[in-house]
């Protein structure tokens, strides 16, 4: 078995601990089933936030979620001028047999154009 990465993003209307929780939550399930993920093989979550985000931590939506062994941890993305506000991402380390081409990445909202290739280059 080998540890694989899984990003995901998605944005919200306003920095609110219920919007923060509510999109992490829905992004976090969205990337469990679009891969097929077991909670008990997520080695890891690493959650940012751009710095316009401050009133929750996205992590606690994964605690919610029942994900009370895996570790987590939360921080701010870089500050680059120009980049997309009021956005939270999320790596998983999963620890799985798939390979990378069979991973499923899970870009929602204004987040999709983070990865326009994923999205058929709209």
């Amino acid at each position: 078995m080998r540890c694989l990465g899984i990003r995901g993003a998605i944005t919200v209307e306003e920095n609110k601990s219920e919007a923060i929780i509510a999109a992490t939550r829905e992004l976090l399930q969205q990337m469990i089933a679009a891969n097929g993920i077991e909670i008990e093989d997520i080695g890891a979550a690493w959650f940012t936030t751009t710095t316009d985000l401050n009133a929750e931590f996205p992590a606690l939506a994964a605690r919610e979620m029942g994900w009370i062994n895996t570790a987590l941890i939360c921080g701010h993305e870089m500050n680059v001028p120009g980049s997309l506000p009021l956005c939270i991402r999320v790596m998983l380390l999963w620890n799985t047999e798939k390979s990378k081409e069979d991973i499923v990445h899970v870009y929602l909202r204004k987040a999709v154009s983070l990865r326009i290739e994923l999205n058929g280059g709209k």
